[in-house]
């Protein structure tokens, strides 16, 4: 039996609204990832790309991916990875075959899907072909097949290829980067298709005992014999419902079973609604850590919700105002409030709300009057810069 550890989509180096995750990827990495290694010793751990969120990754986040390496070499763990539409080919090539004498196996180009990797022996054998991310110009360069347009026409002609050499006496794994028809996608995706043009058919993937796929965030089973391993975190709010997971892929004789290893995050991404007096409440009765969108109900304009909410709240990334965008209903500050949607404020209706909400009271006229008049010359001093 030959067992893998098939996880995708790192994204070291991601930011969440302008926060970094490099302490929560560390923590995946730590916590999660290198004892769920130590415990299952795999044959290899299968990385289905996108391992950088960039193409030029920070040095940080470099140093992580090189930690990685050296921990899996001193547990004796191969690494068998592909590049991803986010990852740079190029600079992931850098020492390549010198670290494949170390067991790690880093696919940059079409050229490395032609040798696999063999794992277990006899009626055991199982070859693992890495194919990395790539599109219909660089399919139509590798084949010669100038015709080659879409996206899963270049897939099918790439794959029809590498099939034609690949052993009848073991079992065969893909490892993949791509958008495969039929999946579910979510919002922290970089799209690589327009109008379904991205897709590939299940079809192209015909022969394979295991297609280990990366590129989409959501774990999920597509077909037969395809997997999405998922993002190990939730690197967009609409993921909030996500249960995160890496697959431990089991391969007997050519028969194949699939069990899902949870991830517990070091924060969760998630959201929460209601009025600001409601929030605060639950946030006195319960600070979050937890990386937060809140939805604010209230019928009025808040004033600073942010900074009355970050004490309970410290990791509030974005807050979205019902009565903003009109969602809250109609109220009597409905006049500023389409004042702010068109960018043009009366000064006066704002030193009347300023009043009403924070004071408690109303502005007297020759309050008002200098609050315009100041307003006013600011506004001047404006245009003079212009």
């Amino acid at each position: 039996m030959v067992t893998f550890l098939h996880t995708s989509d790192w994204h070291l180096g991601r930011m969440l609204y302008g926060r970094s995750l490099l302490e929560d990827q560390e923590y995946f990495l730590d916590r999660v990832f290198f004892p769920a290694v130590e415990q299952v010793r795999p044959d290899a751990v299968l990385l289905a790309g996108d391992i950088f969120d960039r193409p030029v990754a920070p040095v940080e986040a470099v140093r992580l991916f090189d930690s990685v390496l050296d921990r899996l070499h001193r547990l004796g763990i191969p690494l068998a990875a592909i590049a991803g539409n986010h990852d740079s080919p190029d600079r992931l090539a850098l020492g390549a075959g010198i670290l494949r004498e170390s067991g790690v196996y880093l696919a940059t180009n079409l050229d490395d899907a032609l040798t696999p990797l063999r794992f277990g022996k006899g009626k055991d054998a199982v070859d693992v072909t890495l194919l990395p991310y790539f599109d219909p110009a660089e399919a139509r360069a590798w084949t010669g097949d100038t015709s080659i347009r879409g996206t899963h026409e270049a897939a099918c002609a790439v794959l029809d290829r590498v099939r034609a050499g690949l052993s009848p006496d073991a079992a065969q794994v893909l490892v993949a980067h791509s958008f495969v028809a039929g999946s579910q996608t979510c919002d922290s995706e970089t799209a690589v298709s327009v109008g379904g043009s991205g897709e590939v058919g299940l079809s192209a993937f015909e022969g394979f005992a295991y297609v280990a796929l990366g590129h989409l965030h959501g774990p999920q089973a597509v077909g037969k014999t395809l997997r999405y391993s998922g993002s190990p975190l939730k690197y967009s709010f609409d993921e909030e419902h996500h249960r995160k997971s890496m697959a431990l892929v089991q391969l007997d004789t050519g028969r194949v079973s699939v069990r899902l290893l949870p991830v517990q995050p070091l924060r969760e991404v998630c959201s929460l609604c209601g009025t600001l007096e409601e929030l605060l409440a639950q946030g006195e009765q319960a600070p979050r850590e937890d990386y937060l969108f809140c939805r604010l109900t209230d019928p009025v304009p808040v004033y600073l919700p942010a900074e009355q909410l970050r004490p309970y709240y410290p990791n509030l990334l974005s807050i979205h105002c019902d009565w903003l965008t009109g969602d809250g209903g109609i109220s009597e500050t409905e006049p500023l409030r389409r004042q702010m949607r068109r960018g043009k404020l009366d000064p006066a209706l704002v030193l009347e709300e300023f009043f009403r909400q924070i004071c408690g009271d109303e502005a007297a006229p020759d309050e008002t009057a200098w609050f315009v008049q100041m307003f006013g010359q600011r506004e001047d001093g404006k245009e003079d810069a212009r």
